[in-house]
């Protein structure tokens, strides 16, 4: 099976939450991202969900800052979160595909160590996007196919040497 071309991943792969609006996060003042309130409801841990409401959330892309999730001054820090966000300067681990627990250093061992000539080897050497539930496990909600692509893209450049 090719990577992430059955559709399950449909739904958040071509995602139609609102992309026209922004908001800057109220800590760093670096734009968010949006993420749907179902995602959120996920990803924070059990005992901060009474906090989430029923807005939806964007979520800081700045890589120095502390906070996952904002709505106005509600606010949630990578530390009462689920899982580690990939874009944060300290993820650790940095999932490249959340469903499948996959990591950037998964998909570089694949190329490097265990022959992954394609993205498509990558992924079935490594197991990334075959369960597709992203709109629950990765904290954008969107389909993680991108993020495991830069995790081969940069693979193939170390194994070139250009890295």
């Amino acid at each position: 099976m090719e990577c992430c071309t059955n559709s399950c991943c449909t739904s958040c792969c071509e995602s139609s939450f609102a992309k026209a609006f922004s908001q800057v996060c109220p800590v760093c003042k670096q734009e968010g991202i949006p993420v749907k309130n179902f995602t959120v409801r996920h990803i924070v841990l059990e005992e901060y969900l009474p906090q989430v409401g029923t807005k939806d959330y964007f979520l800081c892309t700045n890589p120095e800052c502390d906070v996952g999730y904002y709505q106005g001054e509600n606010l949630f820090y990578k530390q009462q979160l689920r899982v580690p966000i990939w874009l944060k300067k300290d993820a650790n681990p940095k999932y490249v595909c959340y469903c499948s627990r996959v990591t950037e250093e998964d998909i570089i061992d694949a190329v490097l160590k265990k022959g992954a000539k394609t993205l498509g080897d990558a992924c079935k050497i490594t197991g990334a996007m075959t369960e597709c539930k992203c709109e629950i496990n990765n904290p954008t909600g969107k389909c993680c196919t991108d993020l495991v692509k830069e995790a081969f893209d940069k693979a193939m450049k170390i194994k070139e040497g250009k890295m």
